[in-house]
């Protein structure tokens, strides 16, 4: 297909927002759609604080803000995306909410926009069975905090075809970041590698191996990584970090990728991370503290 002009989001939370914000400043006219107007408000604004960031490091310029900020259109229907070349889902890790996501969006598309998903671990072929469009189905993996992070998954289905391939790498590149190819396989090659080492630091908390500051500290101090496990867990979201355990255990059926029983206890508790105030450490206080 020809160059992706335009570009559509679905999901107005933390990764939507960042994979517009991105894109607006690439210069790519974008329609980002939510369910919630309240959702898209918020994200406009967080793109908007995130902006003045980079205009204060001299990144961009608070025309490019302005600029980038005016090619965003927000909606609450499927109605604006009939001129996309690719719209973007970025919905919440659940298979079933996604594939419902896809059967009110596709009527809208046209016959040769692409569709590609940011999920995090959900086997693409699959996800790509449930459209009318496997060939033109890609996964494409932005890594949070997406105007920061350089890395995007490109993950291939079993039927997707050269050139959807050949087109949302160049989008990536367009966007300022690096594609990697991955396997269609759980968790892809990110994911697959690392959360099990975050779900492994949270079992070893609940066995009494050590205590939070403990294995974040020593896994800073040792392993020279730039944040511990447990508050890395915090940051990508302890009911994501969950939801992709189960989808590793389910789909490779190996017990190494158990969900530890005190990620599921933290989820059921609502402490969800640094999004819900508080998981592993309380960001209520500055520093935030230990929570065990």
């Amino acid at each position: 297909m020809a160059e992706i002009a335009k570009v559509g989001v679905i999901g107005a939370g933390l990764m939507g927002n960042g994979i517009a914000h991105v894109s607006a400043l690439a210069g790519l006219p974008v329609v980002l759609m939510d369910v919630q107007q309240a959702a898209l408000d918020k994200a406009m604004a967080t793109m908007s604080g995130n902006m003045d960031r980079q205009v204060k490091k001299a990144i961009i310029t608070a025309e490019d803000k302005a600029a980038a900020l005016a090619r965003i259109t927000t909606t609450t229907t499927n109605d604006a995306f009939g001129d996309c070349d690719i719209v973007i889902e970025a919905a919440t890790e659940n298979e079933e909410l996604k594939k419902k996501i896809y059967a009110g969006l596709l009527p809208k598309l046209k016959a040769d926009a692409i569709l590609a998903s940011n999920t995090s671990s959900i086997p693409i072929t699959r996800l790509a069975a449930a459209t009318d469009r496997p060939a033109r189905f890609i996964g494409m993996h932005f890594f949070n905090p997406v105007p920061m992070m350089q890395l995007v998954e490109i993950i291939r289905g079993l039927a997707t075809d050269d050139a959807t391939a050949a087109a949302v790498e160049a989008l990536a590149r367009k966007l300022g970041k690096t594609p990697v190819a991955a396997g269609d396989w759980p968790g892809f090659v990110v994911n697959r590698v690392l959360c099990p080492m975050l779900n492994e630091a949270i079992q070893a908390l609940m066995e009494g191996v050590g205590d939070v500051t403990a294995i974040d500290e020593g896994m800073k101090l040792g392993a020279n990584h730039p944040m511990g496990p447990l508050q890395l867990a915090d940051f990508v979201g302890l009911d994501t970090l969950l939801s992709v355990m189960k989808v590793l255990h389910e789909g490779l059926g190996d017990p190494k990728y158990r969900p530890s029983p005190l990620l599921a206890k933290y989820v059921e508790a609502g402490w969800l991370g640094r999004k819900s105030g508080k998981g592993f450490y309380d960001y209520a206080t500055n520093p935030p503290t230990p929570t065990r």
